[in-house]
């Protein structure tokens, strides 16, 4: 029964290729409906009810009720070959086009593509946490990643604070950080917005940490602490569209909303640049900098 993590696992990795249940249930000669039961209900439930502390034995059964197409025996006994077969199917990604004669942006093309392979346990829907750039509420704002249709990278899809919706790129570097990057402007104008997620060396990580950088309203570059915490695997744009960003100050937060204000948005926290409202650029500019930014940041 250890093989039905790793079946999951590769099952949601190959949707999120574009692959359709249909065909991924006739290659390990399912019926679909008996496929989708499996994934859906089935394996979730299992993998609940042993987090519960249940024997594997036990954990199966109480999630075998659940459904009534599914055989027991059947499963059990096809586990071995389902895994092998599904771990050696794979899709081919669309090529990355462009670039030029120019190596990094040849290279950004491949690490995209590479990313989309890559993004597994990684992608789905997470609630990010962050100060905000006019106050010091906290920002509680839902993000998605998914390999794009076809799987020739990754995207991922950012609904901020303020109602809007932003769709940027995913890039992963080998298995120690995906990075996020969006435009917050429309076409033309280019106001890049990014994501730095460092990834610990644990399997399924309920939250990710990381720095993000923006301009501010004067349009000055902040850097700032960011936490991901992880909602659901899901990466249907649906149910992702459903979810709102809001802002919230300190006296609203509740429970680990509160641990989460903490580490996020404390003013010591905040890497930033301002203008100096002074005739002339001087060396004695830069400590006046700091002690404005220093005023701000302790208010």
């Amino acid at each position: 029964m250890d093989e039905l993590k790793d079946i999951y696992d590769r099952i949601t990795y190959l949707r999120h290729k574009s692959m359709k249940m249909k065909d991924i249930a006739a290659l390990v000669d399912f019926q679909p409906s008996v496929f989708s039961a499996l994934y859906t209900t089935v394996i979730p439930a299992f993998v609940k009810n042993t987090a519960r502390g249940m024997a594997p034995a036990e954990a199966l059964d109480g999630a075998l009720v659940w459904v009534n197409n599914v055989s027991k025996r059947r499963l059990l006994a096809s586990l071995p070959s389902m895994k092998a077969t599904l771990m050696a199917t794979d899709v081919e990604p669309e090529p990355v086009r462009g670039g030029g004669g120019n190596p990094y942006a040849a290279a950004l093309g491949s690490i995209m593509a590479r990313s989309a392979e890559t993004i597994g346990s990684h992608a789905g829907t997470d609630m990010s946490y962050s100060m905000s750039s006019g106050s010091h509420a906290m920002k509680f704002e839902p993000y998605m990643i998914a390999p794009a249709a076809g799987g020739g990278y990754a995207e991922v899809t950012h609904n901020n604070a303020y109602g809007t919706t932003h769709r940027g790129l995913v890039m992963m570097n080998g298995a120690s950080h995906i990075y996020l990057v969006f435009n917050e402007n429309p076409y033309p104008q280019l106001a890049l917005f990014s994501v730095c997620l460092r990834l610990p060396m644990y399997e399924r990580p309920p939250f990710l940490r990381g720095i993000y950088t923006c301009f501010d309203y004067n349009y000055n570059p902040i850097a700032r602490r960011i936490l991901f915490v992880k909602l659901s695997d899901s990466t249907s744009a649906d149910e992702f569209a459903k979810l709102n960003g809001c802002l919230k100050a300190r006296e609203e937060l509740e429970g680990q909303e509160l641990a989460y204000y903490d580490y996020t948005c404390r003013g010591e926290d905040a890497v930033r640049l301002c203008n100096i409202s002074s005739p002339t650029m001087r060396i004695d500019d830069l400590a006046e900098e700091k002690r404005l930014l220093g005023s701000l940041n302790a208010g």
